[in-house]
């Protein structure tokens, strides 16, 4: 019989985590659900442990602190992670976690956007815009067709969850999970799910602009480690660019009088040239080390799988 774990990372969910654990519980009682309380000043633990969940304290703020934690720490064959907020309908968890049992998928993401509930239900500004911001950027990348990146329901497999780097600190883990699949070509499912507002009373952790910022700067930190052949060459072509224009004039002066009276074109032009070039070998350089680093892990997964087929 598989493990399942339910994981449900928590900061100030005393209205909600009680109804979140009892639906869980209804859904799956064989399952173990683990409530890790990232510093709450409400009563949200106290709840929890009254509720029969194992409760554990994550001091370092954040929700992707929680989760690098909670990966660290929870053994299991099925994982299910899902936010604290009841927003997320406790009936899907079997269609989620069905592709990992049948080994079809290694990440099921529970897919919010496509059948509209998402856009309903949310009440907070630019929300929509900013999902489709990133989606729009990490499918265009990875040419992939990926509807919900930001999701907070979501079902793993052990070799996913035990292979995870974890190096974002708060909710821009949503956006590593995404990358992370389609760099390291996991297998991967998206099951719609309905979505439904925080109840009256209960407030989002998020900050729209602070927290969107953050996911986009999480994007372009990625970019550049995932793909910097890619990440390199905008920076390679936006100099030589900057570097054709400011020398056009300074070659046509040349051409024409043999003399050169823009100096400071001509040695910003040589300037960005030069950078533009530096630009192109640095890309090639990290794009031959990170195909390298692919290669090692692709190798530790062989490893890994080998370990687990053996116990």
């Amino acid at each position: 019989m598989n493990k399942i774990a339910v994981l449900i990372p928590c900061y100030n969910e005393e209205l909600t985590i009680g109804k979140v654990i009892k639906d869980f519980k209804n859904q799956l009682p064989e399952a173990d659900i683990y409530v890790y309380d990232n510093n709450s000043t409400d009563q949200t633990a106290s709840i929890a442990l009254k509720l029969g969940a194992i409760v554990k304290m994550e001091p370092r703020q954040g929700k992707g602190n929680v989760i690098r934690q909670m990966f660290f720490d929870i053994d299991a064959d099925l994982y299910l992670m899902v936010d604290g907020d009841d927003t997320y309908p406790a009936s899907a968890c079997h269609k989620l976690l069905e592709p990992i049992k049948d080994g079809k998928a290694d990440l099921v993401i529970g897919d919010r956007l496509s059948n509209g509930s998402y856009t309903n239900e949310n009440k907070r500004a630019f929300h929509d815009f900013g999902n489709d911001l990133v989606k729009n950027t990490i499918n265009k990348l990875y040419n992939s067709r990926i509807n919900d990146v930001m999701t907070g329901y979501r079902a793993f497999s052990k070799i996913f969850v035990k292979s995870f780097p974890v190096t974002s600190t708060g909710f821009q883990i949503e956006t590593e999970f995404t990358i992370h699949t389609l760099d390291k070509k996991f297998k991967y499912v998206e099951i719609p799910i309905d979505y439904r507002d925080r109840p009256e009373g209960s407030e989002s952790k998020l900050n729209t602009f602070s927290d969107g910022f953050k996911v986009i700067m999480t994007i372009i930190k990625m970019c550049k480690d995932y793909k910097p052949f890619f990440f390199f060459s905008i920076w390679s072509v936006l100099f030589l660019l900057i570097g054709l224009i400011t020398g056009l004039p300074v070659i046509i002066e040349f051409v024409q009088t043999g003399f050169i009276t823009k100096i400071p074109s001509s040695v910003l032009a040589t300037g960005c040239m030069i950078f533009s070039l530096l630009m192109l070998i640095t890309g090639l350089i990290l794009d031959t080390v990170v195909s390298l680093y692919k290669k090692d892990y692709e190798l530790y997964l062989h490893n890994f799988y080998d370990r687990n087929e053996t116990k």
